[in-house]
C-alpha cells in the first residue's frame, strides 16, 4: 500500500540500521579494549564469574608474596641457628681438650677465656637476631606460635609452633655456659670440663631440633608457593577465556555490520523515494 503518512519500508530500514549500529558499536568497543565483556550488559553471568576469579587471583598473588617473605624469615632464623651450632661445636671441642689430663691449668684458663667469649656471642645471636626490625629467636617471632596466610580466603592459613622447642633450647644453652646469662669468668672448663661436654651435646641437640622445625616449615611454604603459582596461572587463563575478545571473530563481525549498515542506509534512501510515487498518481 502506498501512503503519505506511513512508510513501512523506511521504518523497517531505520530499525535495521539502529540494530546494526548497536552491534557495530559493541564490536568496535571490544576491539578497542581487547575485552569481550566491558559491562554487565555484555554478559552478566560471565562478568560475575570473571570478577570472582580476578579477586581470587589477586589474593593468591599476595599470598605468594607472603610465602616468600615468610620463607626468608625462616631462613634467617635457621641461618642464625647454624652459626649457634658452629659455636657450640667449637665450645665442645674446647671442653673435650680441657678434660684431657694433658691440658695444664694455664691451658684450661686460656680455653676458658675463649669459651666465655663464645658464650657471650651465643647470647647475642639468640637474643638479638632480628628480621624486619623484630626479634626473631629467643623472645621473638619464632619463639611464639606463628600463623602464615597462605591463600586468598580466611581458612587458608598455616600454623607453626616452635615455642616449646625454643624454650628448651634456650634452657639447654644457658646450662652449658654461664656467660649466656652473665658476663663473669666461667668455670665450665677449669672445674668440670667433662660434665660440660654432655651439656653442650644436649644444647646442640636442642638447636638442631629447632633448625629441623624451621626447615620443615620452609619446605612446606615452598610447596605452598608452587601450588599457588599453578592455581594462579590456571585462574588467569580461565579469566582470559571469559573476558578476552576473539579478535578474528570480532573483526569479522565488525566488517559484516559495516556492510549491513551501508546496505541499510542505501535501502533507507530508496524507501524514502517511495512517497514520490504517490504524487505521480495525482498528476
Amino acid at each position: 500500500m502506498l501512503s503519505l503518512h506511513t512508510n513501512n519500508a523506511a521504518l523497517s530500514a531505520q530499525n535495521s540500521i539502529s540494530r546494526t549500529q548497536s552491534s557495530l558499536s559493541t564490536s568496535m568497543t571490544r576491539l578497542s579494549t581487547g575485552y569481550r565483556i566491558n559491562s554487565a550488559m555484555d554478559d552478566a553471568a560471565g562478568l560475575q564469574i570473571a570478577s570472582r576469579l580476578k579477586a581470587q587471583t589477586s589474593g593468591m598473588s599476595v599470598a605468594m608474596r607472603n610465602t616468600q617473605n615468610s620463607t626468608s624469615m625462616l631462613q634467617t632464623a635457621e641461618g642464625a641457628l647454624d652459626e649457634v651450632g658452629n659455636m657450640l661445636v667449637r665450645m665442645k671441642d674446647l671442653a673435650t681438650q680441657s678434660a684431657d689430663a694433658s691440658s695444664t691449668t694455664d691451658d684450661k684458663k686460656a680455653m676458658q677465656s675463649e669459651f666465655d667469649a663464645l658464650g657471650l656471642e651465643l647470647k647475642n645471636v639468640l637474643q638479638n637476631t632480628t628480621f624486619g626490625g623484630t626479634k626473631l629467636l629467643v623472645g621473638g617471632t619464632v619463639a611464639s606460635s606463628m600463623t602464615f596466610q597462605i591463600g586468598a580466603s580466611s581458612s587458608e592459613t598455616m600454623a607453626v609452633n616452635l615455642g616449646t622447642d625454643m624454650t628448651s633450647m634456650a634452657t639447654d644453652v644457658s646450662n652449658a655456659t654461664a656467660n649466656y646469662t652473665t658476663t663473669t669468668t666461667g668455670t665450665e672448663l677449669t672445674a668440670s670440663a667433662n660434665a660440660t661436654i654432655g651439656k653442650l651435646d644436649t644444647a646442640l641437640a636442642s638447636v638442631n631440633k629447632v633448625r629441623s622445625g624451621l626447615g620443615a616449615a620452609a619446605n612446606r611454604l615452598e610447596h605452598v608457593y608452587n601450588n599457588l603459582s599453578n592455581i594462579s596461572t590456571n585462574s588467569k587463563a580461565a579469566t582470559g577465556l571469559i573476558m578476552d575478545v576473539d579478535f578474528a571473530s570480532e573483526s569479522a563481525n565488525m566488517t559484516s555490520n559495516q556492510m549491513l549498515l551501508q546496505a541499510g542506509t542505501a535501502m533507507l534512501k530508496q524507501s524514502n523515494s517511495m512517497s514520490s510515487m504517490v504524487m505521480s498518481l495525482l498528476q
